[in-house]
Order: C-alpha cells, then sequence, then structure tokens
C-alpha cells in the first residue's frame, strides 16, 4: 500500500508544480485515467474476494 501512497502523493505534488508555474499537465485525459482504475479494479476483485471468502469461511 505505501508504494501506491507515495505515487499518489508525488503525482499531487507535480500537479501542485504544474498548477504554481501554470503548465498544462500532459497527463492523459481524465477519462483514460478512470478506464485505467476499473481495469485495475477488475484485476483485483477474484484475488480479494478468493481472500476474503478464505478467511470467512475458516
Amino acid at each position: 500500500m505505501k508504494p501506491y501512497l507515495v505515487s499518489l502523493a508525488a503525482g499531487v505534488f507535480v500537479g501542485l508544480v504544474y498548477s504554481v508555474i501554470n503548465v498544462k499537465s500532459p497527463a492523459p485525459p481524465t477519462i483514460a485515467l478512470i478506464g485505467l482504475l476499473g481495469m485495475l479494479a477488475g484485476e483485483n476483485m477474484l484475488p480479494f474476494a478468493r481472500h476474503l471468502l478464505t478467511h470467512v469461511l475458516s
């Protein structure tokens, strides 16, 4: 979880710097980022459900 938080913090920091120096971010549109989030959620859904069922049923 820590690498994700570090990555998020770095992204927020860079976004703030871009805002201060009035530079347009080269990041993809928000819709692409939401699609990537959906892909990550789908990729982790089955392993998470298996983990949850293993601990709930045992």
